[in-house]
């Protein structure tokens, strides 16, 4: 398996206190340190939550998340630095601008997008003011200038050099007026996959974030939704549907075998809706077997 480095991110800025700050901890109960055979990293404490919306951006923690993110990209640069495999776990989906944001200062970078949402909100579609809900807007440079232009570097990631595979929100986002994804952004929603199978989609998204013109690797991001929530309850928002668990494998073991990855985060699975531990223990399980086999 590859070098791995394991950088606990348990922010929820970016959402609501409501238990998914407890994902470390539960994967790592879990043992996937001990499967990775990785190192731990260390730990990026967020600041104080404020659950009051701002009235300037419409986001909750404009201000802490922009400073969380400077802070994370801190951490994952010096992984990458000592030349290892970044594995952050999250936290909500905003900790992905903090992993963005490390490359972005090395180079640009592809994102290989897993989740069940596409996460495209500006904050005056969004009903919370989440930035979990508008993360990929503010990482491709879209939404408040506070945290579409982190240090000056946005956007984080070109549309062209992003795939969001995966996902199943096109009518929920459409009736609460989220803007469209940019024409140039690689859209693969979950029929698509379903027509394709899972491996031939992930191979055709690997292909189009190493191609002519690509950037310097890509990352991936994994929020736990992209699941079916039959088989992955444990989550705050739930859809109907969803990858299977050996789908999700497939697809991350065709990217993370790739040397094109650089990182990976997992985001958004709740420990407080899964009493017994089971469902920490069988994602733990799906990573370990996404990670098998690569170098």
């Amino acid at each position: 398996m590859r070098d791995a480095a394991i950088i606990e991110a348990p922010s929820v800025l970016g959402l609501r206190p409501t238990g998914v700050e407890g994902l470390p901890e539960a994967l790592l109960g879990a043992g996937l340190a001990e499967g990775l055979g990785a190192v731990r990293a260390g730990r990026v404490e967020p600041p104080a939550y404020d659950p009051e919306r701002d009235p300037e951006t419409g986001v909750l923690n404009p201000d802490g998340i922009a400073a969380y993110s400077v802070a994370l990209a801190d951490a994952v640069s010096a992984v990458l630095d000592d030349g290892r495999f970044p594995v952050v776990l999250g936290g909500d989906c905003s900790v992905l601008l903090g992993n963005l944001l490390a490359l972005r200062r090395r180079d640009w970078h592809g994102l290989l997008f897993l989740d069940g949402h596409t996460d495209f909100y500006q904050p005056s579609a969004e009903p919370a003011g989440e930035a979990a809900s508008m993360e990929l807007a503010l990482a491709t440079g879209r939404g408040p200038r506070v945290l579409a232009d982190l240090e000056g570097r946005g956007p984080l990631v070109r549309d062209e050099d992003v795939v969001a595979l995966g996902f199943r929100d096109t009518e929920e986002s459409a009736a609460y007026g989220m803007q469209p994804l940019p024409s140039a952004l690689h859209a693969m929603e979950l029929d698509t996959v379903r027509d394709l199978g899972a491996a031939e989609a992930a191979r055709r998204a690997v292909g189009l974030l190493t191609g002519d013109g690509a950037g310097a690797g890509y990352w991936v991001h994994l929020d736990v939704d992209v699941l079916d929530d039959a088989a992955m309850p444990a989550v705050d928002y739930r859809l109907p549907g969803g990858l299977t668990w050996q789908e999700l494998e497939t697809v991350l073991r065709t990217a993370l075998s790739d040397g094109g990855a650089v990182g990976l985060d997992v985001a958004i699975f709740n420990p407080r809706l899964d009493p017994d531990g089971s469902l920490a223990e069988r994602l733990a399980e799906c990573l370990l077997r996404g990670f098998d086999g690569q170098g």
